[in-house]
């Protein structure tokens, strides 16, 4: 990896709030939902969240500040030089490849105090706390992905591939029954935390499409169905298309608009379908109009006299 200052573009004395904000920046404009498809965007927001990830971890950005460790993680090889420095056979300012106890041999005597006082006063902490995560770095935000589904995936169930913030693809699924709105949580997938010990939440909102012709009520799902008149005057069976599938659906003789048929299980997770007909004239036709005029005349046939509107 490059050095991780560079790739993340802040100088070397970057506070955590710097780095946070560097790498936000970085990942809004290259993340792999904004540049589907493009593999240079995509491989660069994976070297800028492993470069975020690395100097947010207090103890390798110590050990590469102190040309310890390379930008990998990978300790430097180190050579003590007897000669270099002040102190007692060389210890001031040498460097040496052993080490006891985590010190190098070679340490300088007041960085080796430093550290055991810090020690100490982690293991005082740690005690009064009961816990080895005491003091630690905050909690990573969470992340907000949106993601689109049909209304068929939405009430049937389905599988989808969503990027995360840190390049990660996974496979979601969408549960059976799925509401516009709904969010899914996928624990620990959100924005790395400044220690990496507490990352935050991916939270998968969810959009569903409308249909061209079904809707839903709970579990029920609607449907309102042309129906020829000859279809809706003589009954018979007329095809019915519902999230699972075409069914066929026997109307009794004598259907009207507004008559409503139900179609058991074939709603969602268990629920039924409501069929609501909708008898439909035919377009232009002479021919129908005569026959219903010469009808009309013989019946004086009145459908407000019934509902008391005559």
């Amino acid at each position: 990896m490059k050095d991780p200052y560079l790739v993340l573009g802040v100088a070397k004395t970057a506070t955590e709030d710097e780095l946070k904000k560097a790498y936000r920046k970085l990942a809004r404009s290259l993340h792999p939902d904004v540049n589907p498809g493009d593999k240079k965007a995509e491989e660069r927001f994976k070297e800028v969240t492993a470069a975020y990830d690395f100097l947010t971890d207090a103890e390798k950005r110590r050990q590469y500040d102190n040309g310890e460790i390379d930008a990998t993680g990978a300790a430097k090889r180190r050579t003590w030089n007897p000669g270099a420095g002040g102190g007692a056979g060389g210890f001031r300012g040498a460097r040496s490849g052993f080490s006891s106890g985590g010190f190098s041999f070679g340490d300088d005597v007041d960085d080796i105090l430093s550290e055991m006082m810090r020690r100490k006063e982690k293991g005082r902490t740690q005690g009064a706390h009961g816990s080895s995560k005491a003091g630690r770095g905050t909690r990573g935000e969470d992340a907000h992905h949106a993601l689109t589904v049909s209304f068929i995936e939405a009430a049937l169930g389905a599988t989808k591939r969503v990027t995360l913030v840190s390049g990660k693809a996974l496979d979601v699924k969408i549960p059976v029954g799925t509401v516009d709105g709904q969010s899914l949580r996928l624990k620990g997938q959100g924005y790395p935390s400044f220690l990496g010990d507490n990352d935050g939440d991916a939270y998968i909102d969810l959009k569903v499409e409308p249909h061209p012709y079904f809707t839903r009520r709970d579990k029920d799902v609607l449907l309102d169905l042309p129906v020829s008149v000859q279809e809706a005057v003589l009954g018979g069976k007329v095809p019915v298309p519902t999230v699972h599938g075409k069914v066929m659906l026997t109307l009794p003789a004598g259907s009207n608009t507004g008559t409503v048929m139900r179609l058991k299980g074939k709603g969602i997770d268990g629920g039924d379908q409501l069929v609501t007909l909708k008898v439909v004239l035919p377009e232009g036709d002479a021919e129908f109009a005569k026959l219903v005029e010469k009808w009309g005349g013989r019946n004086g046939y009145d459908p407000r006299a019934k509902e008391g509107m005559g």
